[in-house]
């Protein structure tokens, strides 16, 4: 049995409210207009029901700190590096600005595996949004924790390469270059201090990587916008994404969108063609 069990289906319920507010600064974050008739966007809902750890109660990484008593939700795996893996999401109906919030969660599963980059936990959640009442979003989310770096490792990502992204095979694409601001205020939108995606120091000399890291969920957002950009508004009744390598800040973004035969296909890739994130939507 894993040193885990004890975590499995544990739950936890939060409270908030879609504040028209909150809808303003996210279209503001991202360039784009609100939605007609009050409907919040796809993607707000990871703005909502959010952790709210005193700051005292952070750990050296900007995440809370996690510990074993009974209260706690997520393991206290002890593995420093944290990122969001992948999601699967479903859009049940469009929250509306003023409605009561409530998320219940789930701990559905812990795994520990051994991977190319050394010892993995995988944790599963299963997150429900209801707005007044009603169930709004479904989701299934997977965080992976990680082990340090080892000394002497190259930064990741590699360096750009001598390749180059192929829009060809594409419907439709948009290129974006997140930079320092749009990570700020996507950090703030879902209040998440993670330092490597605004402490250039510690994402670089702590963690490892080339540079300011794009959140995951930012480049998927990205993704749902540029879905949005071809289909219209709330359109979307599954999203799905899985993270494939870290995205720089200051850096050229490609995101793809095409039709395919079970629904669309998304992804992101970097300037030399180097695959940031695989996504599925119908």
């Amino acid at each position: 049995m894993s040193e885990w069990a004890a975590w499995v289906g544990r739950e936890e319920t939060r409270s908030d409210r879609v504040d028209a507010g909150l809808v303003g600064r996210w279209c503001a974050t991202l360039d784009r207009a609100a939605p007609v008739g009050g409907a919040a966007p796809q993607g707000l809902h990871w703005c909502l029901c959010l952790p709210d750890a005193p700051t005292a109660a952070l750990g050296p990484d900007g995440h809370p700190r996690r510990d074993d008593g009974p209260e706690g939700f997520l393991p206290p795996v002890p593995l420093p590096r944290r990122m969001w893996a992948s999601s699967k999401v479903e859009f049940l109906r469009a929250l509306r600005a003023g409605e009561a919030v409530e998320r219940r969660s789930r701990v559905l599963s812990v795994t520990p595996k051994q991977g190319g980059s050394g010892h993995l936990v995988f944790v599963d959640v299963a997150h429900e949004t209801l707005g007044d009442g009603v169930p709004a979003v479904r989701e299934v989310q997977s965080i992976v924790y990680r082990e340090p770096a080892p000394a002497g490792t190259p930064p990741a990502p590699p360096p750009l390469g001598e390749g180059r992204f192929d829009p060809a095979a594409w419907d439709a694409v948009r290129t974006v270059e997140p930079d320092a601001a749009l990570l700020f205020r996507y950090s703030a939108l879902t209040f998440n201090s993670h330092r490597i995606h605004y402490d250039r120091p510690y994402a670089t000399g702590e963690e490892g990587y080339r540079g300011l890291v794009v959140h995951g969920p930012l480049t998927a957002t990205l993704l749902l916008d540029l879905a949005r950009r071809q289909l219209g508004d709330n359109v979307l009744e599954r999203f799905a994404f899985r993270g494939l390598s870290p995205a720089v800040a200051d850096e050229p973004l490609h995101l793809a969108f095409r039709r395919a035969d079970a629904g669309y296909e998304l992804g992101a890739y970097a300037a030399d063609g180097r695959a940031v994130m695989g996504a599925t939507a119908g």
